[in-house]
């Protein structure tokens, strides 16, 4: 089994590890594989409650992996061939109902911004780095930056970040909304924010990500219809009937005896 991406699980909670730091874990064409291959599996997995994606080494992700691509003689219909398939396990964790959350350090590059963007909740650390550097090597968006990307920041900052060769810093990413924290142990953060989807109301998490993720997909009549079947299928959950029960007995209220009258306001001396 490959190690380019270490898969590995405690209790509902799943771990997704780049595990290529000698390559700024670029993804090659066998990690785009198993990248595919490991969402997927994640996607259709009842018993996972929510994600956390990191990477070891000194950087989070420099894209797609351009020596292997130069070396191997791989062709263009090779290429893209190896972005449909690391499409495919983009779209399983976009449209899936687990909550995925992104540990991010270092650099971040080209097609890691995309793979950054799979997730739902990026914590970055303060040192990271975020660039495209497409065209340095005269190659465009994939690994869904064109989409993903612009509808973090903006189609405007996408189109500086695209086009310009500009590199900005953890605290302009969280100022323009490519990333949701900064944190000085990123790590720590990601493992806080997903114990936290798993201890609560886990299904409910999941679907709110589904519902926000979808919605930009569909028409606004779809999206209303959707939120109705969702609420009401939730409602029915045992974990949802336990919970609203709870809340609303916290928050009746004894009625007022009938006899009870509004005290008299206090004589001004």
């Amino acid at each position: 089994m490959s190690d380019s991406i270490v898969y590995t699980r405690d209790g509902a909670l799943a771990r997704l590890t780049f595990n290529r730091p000698a390559s700024l874990n670029a993804m090659g064409f066998e990690m785009g594989t198993r990248w595919r291959d490991l969402a997927r599996e994640i996607a259709a997995d009842a018993t996972v409650g929510a994600v956390i994606l990191d990477a070891a080494g000194p950087a989070f992700c420099a894209g797609g992996d351009v020596v292997e691509m130069a070396t191997s003689g791989a062709s263009g219909a090779d290429v893209t061939a190896a972005a449909h398939t690391i499409h495919e396990g983009i779209r399983a964790f976009v449209e899936s109902d687990k909550p995925v959350v992104a540990v991010v350090h270092g650099a971040v590059a080209g097609g890691g911004l995309g793979l950054m963007l799979a997730a739902d909740y990026i914590i970055a650390g303060e040192r990271a780095r975020f660039v495209s550097k497409y065209a340095n090597i005269g190659l465009t968006p994939d690994l869904s930056v064109s989409t993903l990307l612009p509808a973090a920041i903006g189609q405007t900052r996408a189109l500086r970040m695209l086009l310009d060769d500009l590199t900005i810093d953890a605290a302009t990413a969280l100022d323009w909304g490519l990333v949701t924290e900064v944190a000085a142990d990123p790590a720590a953060r990601g493992e806080e924010i997903a114990r936290f989807w798993l201890t609560g109301a886990t299904a409910a998490f999941g679907q709110a990500k589904r519902l926000v993720r979808a919605g930009a997909r569909r028409s606004f009549a779809d999206n209303l219809d959707d939120e109705a079947r969702t609420i009401g299928a939730a409602f029915d959950t045992p974990d949802a009937r336990a919970r609203v029960a709870a809340f609303a007995a916290a928050s009746v209220r004894p009625p007022a005896h009938p006899d009870a009258r509004p005290a008299a306001p206090k004589e001004t001396p």
